[in-house]
């Protein structure tokens, strides 16, 4: 991947590791969001911060031809709301660890809706979290 079109960092922490135990709950100001923003192109993109996530996309992940960006864009609306609900929950706390700000009215494209599509179905490839937004041939049966 071309660092200079890297505009977003997603950052996702999908390892379950943690240095110390969280004692305190977190504060509203302490809440870490992920918000969309665009290169010096004016595209979007987004970076994964997990070493399985390029693997997955390049061995796993359907071939992007085979959405339209219409499809992917509905998908992440219920995909992203479904996340934002677990995160304000605190379920699934070990997987999910930020927020996305994610405004349906926005003109992503296609690559971005591909690759934001495509986190939802790693997370549920890698750590079997079902979430009901993912299309059935993109979710892991276990």
């Amino acid at each position: 991947m071309n660092m200079k079109n890297v505009i977003i960092i997603l950052i996702i922490a999908l390892l379950p590791f943690s240095c110390t135990a969280q004692t305190d709950p977190k504060n509203d100001k302490d809440k870490s969001e992920i918000k969309p923003s665009k290169n010096e192109d004016g595209e979007w993109d987004l970076t994964v911060i997990d070493t399985q996530f390029d693997c997955f996309l390049n061995a796993i992940a359907k071939p992007i031809n085979q959405y339209s960006e219409s499809y992917l864009k509905n998908r992440n609306t219920i995909l992203v709301t479904e996340w934002n609900s677990y995160y304000s929950s605190g379920r699934y706390r070990n997987i999910i660890e930020s927020s996305i700000n994610y405004d349906p009215k926005e003109n992503y494209g296609l690559k971005f809706e591909y690759k934001l599509y495509q986190v939802f179905a790693y997370v549920n490839w890698k750590y079997g979290l079902r979430m009901s937004g993912l299309s059935g041939s993109d979710t892991t049966r276990y």
